[in-house]
């Protein structure tokens, strides 16, 4: 069953969960990105991240999560509109790299599964619902659980 504007729905359920209150505390996190991809494909992820106690990791400063997400991407005009959603799970690194005004700043990295709900979107055939997703990018740490970042992800073909 497709949507008729599955991208809006996405983001009034983003808003809704910006509203939810935030545990800074909790091994439990979300996110809610935004992402431009290759020309015209647009989309928006909604993340859960279990967070693994430092305490448990052999890097003294690292990180470890575990993120599972359900996108949406976007692609074309209204005339000419498509739509794939994608479901992921990837673990995830990060390091601090440097601090900027006393904000620690670390460099993020992944590799990880996705489903994809079509093989042919934004007039290419990537030939197969399964995919690697690698994920490399810069997150600052605002504080109180609050993080803002950059960072690039590319899907690779998973041959099963």
């Amino acid at each position: 069953m497709k949507l008729k504007r599955p991208l809006k729905a996405l983001m009034l359920s983003a808003a809704a969960l910006l509203a939810a209150p935030i545990y800074a505390a909790s091994n439990h996190g979300y996110a809610v990105d935004y992402i431009q991809g290759e020309g015209d494909v647009k989309g928006l992820k909604l993340a859960y991240q279990y967070h693994i106690p430092n305490e448990m990791l052999p890097l003294q400063h690292a990180r470890l999560y575990f993120e599972s997400s359900f996108n949406i991407w976007e692609y074309g005009k209204h005339n000419k509109h498509q739509t794939n959603v994608v479901l992921a799970m990837s673990p995830v690194i990060q390091y601090p790299v440097f601090n900027v005004k006393s904000m620690p700043v670390y460099v993020e990295f992944g590799i990880g599964v996705s489903l994809l709900d079509d093989t042919h979107f934004a007039g290419k055939n990537v030939s197969t619902h399964y995919q690697f997703e690698d994920r490399l990018g810069l997150v600052a740490d605002l504080g109180g659980g609050l993080y803002v970042s950059a960072k690039i992800f590319t899907l690779l073909q998973c041959r099963l």
